[in-house]
């Protein structure tokens, strides 16, 4: 099914990264010259797709209840080979997107078949976190558990080997030990939603956070499964890549 398109929308609009500031804003310059700011919803680091004087694309989508009209979702980077490609920086839509592939029986082989979906369920220590998505499996699934799926939006990269994450994240590290508290009763599953189609494989980001990294390899070895799955990005459509195999062992050096 790699070539599938997920997601189909409005074209958007292109243009170019002039800054990023205060995290959640961007300026860019429109084809036509105009200068809009635009919402970024990516509060990370952004490492290595960050590049001012780059080429964008944005949605435009005015609402009484929005402070800005514009939405920054792609950026474009040099790939791992000679040519560029499109990332996907908005961090609200990896979910939207898992969720698209589990429907279309992307993920059958690896999940099973799936008789039910339900988004930001209480769970963990008091109930007091979310998982993103609790999948019921269909009536004569070889495995009846449930399963708690959390997903991470990877865009960083280091060559052809994705990483996760690109700064220190003490919630990725309880979501990591979260997924180990739902075992054995139930199947805990890591989805690092690989938003550019230039890699080829996931490791943890141990030169970012050496802690997720240690708890990421626990993780594994306890029962959680890594599942990371790779989408390409145009302007009107977001494509399925497959799933890509999982390095432990691995890390960056910077």
């Amino acid at each position: 099914m790699t070539g599938t398109p997920l997601l189909e929308f409005e074209p958007l609009t292109e243009g170019v990264l002039i800054k990023r500031y205060k995290r959640f804003l961007a300026d860019v310059q429109l084809q036509d010259g105009s200068v809009v700011t635009a919402h970024c919803a990516n509060t990370g680091p952004m490492t290595g797709v960050l590049h001012p004087g780059g080429r964008v694309r944005l949605r435009y989508a005015p609402s009484p209840k929005r402070k800005l009209a514009w939405t920054w979702e792609q950026a474009e980077v040099p790939g791992t080979n000679e040519d560029s490609c499109w990332v996907g920086i908005n961090t609200a839509l990896p979910n939207r997107l898992i969720r698209a592939a589990i429907e279309a029986g992307c993920l059958q082989q690896a999940l099973g078949p799936i008789g039910g979906i339900k988004a930001e369920v209480p769970y963990g220590e008091n109930r007091r976190s979310r998982i993103d998505l609790l999948l019921t499996p269909d009536e004569g699934a070889p495995d009846p558990r449930p399963i708690y799926l959390e997903v991470k939006n990877t865009t960083w990269c280091e060559g052809p080997l994705a990483l996760f994450p690109d700064t220190v994240t003490e919630r990725g590290q309880k979501h990591l030990q979260e997924l180990m508290g739902v075992l054995p009763d139930a199947r805990g599953v890591l989805v690092p939603c690989l938003s550019r189609p230039d890699v080829t494989c996931f490791a943890p980001g141990d030169s970012a956070d050496p802690r997720y990294g240690e708890l990421f390899r626990q993780a594994m070895n306890a029962g959680v499964e890594v599942l990371p799955c790779a989408f390409s990005f145009e302007a009107d459509r977001i494509f399925w890549k497959g799933q890509k195999p999982v390095l432990p062992e691995q890390s960056a050096i910077l």
